[in-house]
């Protein structure tokens, strides 16, 4: 039997206020274990929660990012259940009348399909404390510094058909709380964390499968596993003629397998009813208004700009906006080096076209090094892109001299090793002049190499004007060794294909 893979996600974005949803209580993380934690964390008699306005207003920046309604009038409640994390015996959230409601999408990109998914609520919530195992010799430790943190829990349609699927709708979710601001992302420790809702029906039906909820993936990695691994264990209890469990399972890394944690609660098993300590959340027009003014410009309306300013491909595009830093550094970049395609940047109609493909080719080069050269260093030292030991003004100076034939391809390499090594003070024409870099494009100083090389092998040449027209590499190896890498490629081979031939 042929089975559907059906998934949707609800993902905790913590986000990054100064204090707690409720309290006063800071909450940087890395504190000595209930440091943190104030009277209203820890459910002292009498403590009453005062709501963070500043929550609300990256909430509704969410919202508003993705396209959402955002209910003007919203509410809290308990969620109660018992957990020795949680002080209260109930967790402080929104069910009935979430801030943000439906409408909400997010575009992701899979292979070369884009697919939109469906948001069907992001709500504001407290977090728990956190249970700690390890060091304690048979007992568990209770760390209430994270108790209270302000949470927004964003929950998709089951609109994911794969694992790869829901690692791109992560991964352009976590690009974005990162965005607009919202949430640090950092995901070991636990700002951004996924439960994944994973379930399989035979294909072509409409009934959704009984489903299994894997908790607390704070890995894209883990997360692809995991849901593999579900797939594969769901698919194996039905062909084997079971049945499902509706269940909440943990993925153990190790072992790289799910395993059962606790059967699956609805709704109603947490006695959910309004929270009488705190008024409804009305938002108004002008709190609206202020939250809009905001936002900075979008990921999806940036990469709309790239393709059609700078020439980009989709795929380069889609790259170089995974990021507010990337997408800042590959524009300061290719302004640097050549601008944007603009009314201002065409001065003539009829050096229009001329003018664009240069444009183009800039802001090609330009991305093609920082996807490839500087992406591979930084990846390599474990650094981000705001932290590059070579700035954006540093690389469009070694990419001006490429453009200008100044240096090659090949040296450049060579020349952005020494700018990373921080030679030159990162100048790019300093490094070029202290190693004696330039390109040789002196045309009678090719075709003295050319003729050398020619004459020394006979038996290629030979070779090469029978019709063997591989060994035409072979003279180019040669020449650029003899020239020590510095011939200029479109001289020499130009200069080799007319000396061959005659």
């Amino acid at each position: 039997m042929q089975w559907e893979i059906v998934i949707g996600l609800e993902t905790h974005a913590q986000l990054n206020t100064l204090s707690k949803i409720f309290s006063g209580a800071a909450t940087a993380y890395g504190a000595a274990p209930n440091s943190q934690a104030c009277a209203v964390d820890i459910a002292l008699p009498g403590v009453l929660p005062v709501f963070n306005r500043v929550a609300a207003e990256k909430a509704v920046k969410f919202g508003l990012a993705i396209g959402a309604r955002i209910n003007r009038r919203s509410v809290f409640e308990r969620k109660n259940y018992f957990y020795p994390d949680l002080p209260k015996g109930y967790q402080i959230t929104q069910l009935e009348l979430p801030i943000v409601a439906e409408g909400g999408t997010l575009q992701i990109q899979v292979a070369d399909r884009e697919k939109t998914i469906r948001i069907t609520r992001a709500h504001l919530e407290e977090d728990a404390g956190k249970s700690l195992h390890e060091d304690f010799h048979g007992m568990t430790g209770i760390d209430l510094n994270r108790a209270g943190t302000p949470l927004i829990e964003i929950v998709t349609e089951p609109d994911l058909r794969s694992s790869a699927e829901a690692v791109a709708y992560a991964r352009k979710l976590h690009s974005l709380v990162r965005w607009i601001g919202i949430c640090d992302g950092n995901m070991q420790e636990g700002s951004f964390r996924c439960d994944a809702n994973v379930s399989v029906r035979p294909m072509g039906t409409e009934t959704l499968g009984t489903r299994c909820e894997i908790k607390n993936l704070n890995s894209f990695k883990f997360m692809e596993k995991a849901i593999d691994y579900e797939v594969r264990r769901q698919i194996e209890i039905l062909e084997d003629g079971g049945r499902i469990v509706q269940e909440t399972r943990l993925y153990d890394p190790d072992r790289d397998e799910t395993r059962s944690m606790r059967s699956k609660e609805e709704a109603n098993d947490y006695r959910y009813f309004p929270d009488p300590d705190l008024l409804p959340l009305v938002i108004d027009e002008t709190f609206l208004d202020q939250a809009r003014a905001t936002l900075p410009e979008l990921p999806q309306a940036m990469r709309e700009r790239f393709m059609r300013d700078y020439g980009l491909p989709a795929y380069d595009a889609d790259i170089l906006t995974t990021s507010r830093e990337l997408a800042a550094y590959f524009e300061n970049t290719a302004n640097a080096l050549g601008g944007a395609l603009s009314p201002t940047s065409l001065p003539q109609a009829g050096e229009s076209d001329e003018v664009a493909a240069q444009i183009k080719n800039s802001a090609k080069l330009c991305a093609n090094w920082i996807m490839g050269d500087l992406s591979a260093q930084l990846n390599k030292a474990g650094l981000e892109i705001t932290n590059s030991p070579i700035s954006a003004s540093q690389l469009a100076g070694l990419l001006k001299r490429v453009k200008d034939g100044t240096i090659s391809g090949k040296i450049a390499k060579e020349v952005f090793a020494a700018m990373w090594n921080g030679e030159g003070e990162g100048d790019a024409d300093a490094i070029i002049e202290a190693k004696g870099l330039m390109q040789v494009s002196d045309s009678g100083a090719i075709e003295k190499i050319v003729d050398e090389i020619i004459a020394a092998n006979p038996a290629q040449v030979a070779e090469y004007r029978s019709g063997k027209e591989k060994v035409f590499g072979f003279f180019v190896g040669l020449a650029m060794k003899a020239s020590k890498g510095k011939a200029n490629p479109a001289q020499l081979n130009e200069i080799l294909k007319k000396k061959l031939a005659s």
